[in-house]
């Protein structure tokens, strides 16, 4: 922080396990990393690869390597895992992993059909030798899963091993817990909260509307994902109660009475 002001929410620090950042690099150059970093890496927790592009991304190891440096953990998204998988190549996927020094990784399930009982095998064997993330949500938009589902799926994915289960949102923010529109599920996503820990889920949340309501519903220390790269420090200032969105968050009730903008009859 650059200066002092009160009724700032408190955030941990890096290594966190609360209020965990999730950038979604879809094709950033070296230089443009370098910038990120830079400008936001002492925000941001974890860089994910989004869906396929760890395949065509020039200077890979490069990218990798910056990100690792700056303390922030790297991994490939789950659409690559799939990919893998539906091509029965799961070990050359491992093997792909400890090419590149990978710590964290991805297991979903949201294009293709994995029973759920092996993917909690798939979960549990791999969380031996690495931190795993599990999405749980179809990234198809006409298959609906039922909250008792998604219940089921986060908390035997958790109890297999996962560190956080993702709750699908792709970077449309229109599937999974969202509406077509870009709302939340907010039936679902309170069935959910109900039952699992929200401290254990990450919700991907690539809309400013989005992450305005989950700030709201569970504060400064939610996790979030696929956040764009230039998005980051607007997140932050939405966390800390420093954008209009949620400037009256963080305050005592009596700020708000006394100062919160309201439409006079005139206006009206």
């Amino acid at each position: 922080m650059n200066f002092n002001l009160s009724f700032i929410p408190e955030r941990s620090s890096k290594p966190r396990n609360a209020g965990v950042t999730m950038m979604m690099d879809k094709g950033l150059s070296i230089n443009e990393v370098e910038n990120f970093i830079q400008a936001s890496g002492h925000l941001t927790d974890i860089v994910k690869f989004g869906f396929g592009t760890s395949f065509v991304t020039p200077d890979l190891e490069e990218k990798l390597k910056l990100y690792k440096e700056a303390n922030i953990r790297p991994y490939f998204g789950g659409t690559l895992f799939e990919a893998f998988y539906a091509r029965g190549m799961h070990e050359d996927y491992l093997r792909i992993l400890d090419k590149y020094d990978l710590d964290l990784a991805e297991i979903s399930d949201g294009s293709i059909i994995i029973p759920h009982d092996k993917k909690c095998e798939l979960i549990h064997s791999m969380a031996k030798d690495r931190t795993v993330l599990s999405e749980v949500g179809s990234k198809d938009s006409g298959i609906l899963i039922s909250p008792n589902k998604w219940i089921k799926m986060m908390s035997t994915e958790l109890e297999a091993g996962s560190w956080k289960v993702i709750a699908e949102g792709r970077e449309s923010g229109t599937v999974g817990v969202f509406r077509p529109n870009g709302t939340a599920h907010t039936m679902l996503i309170n069935k959910i909260i109900a039952k699992v820990k929200p401290e254990d889920i990450l919700w991907e949340a690539p809309k400013k509307n989005q992450q305005v309501w989950f700030v709201k519903l569970f504060g400064a220390e939610v996790n979030l994902g696929n956040i764009a790269h230039n998005e980051m420090i607007p997140l932050e200032c939405l966390r800390l109660g420093l954008r209009g969105d949620t400037f009256f968050e963080y305050l005592p009730e009596d700020y708000a009475t006394r100062l919160k903008q309201v439409a006079s009859e005139e206006e009206e």
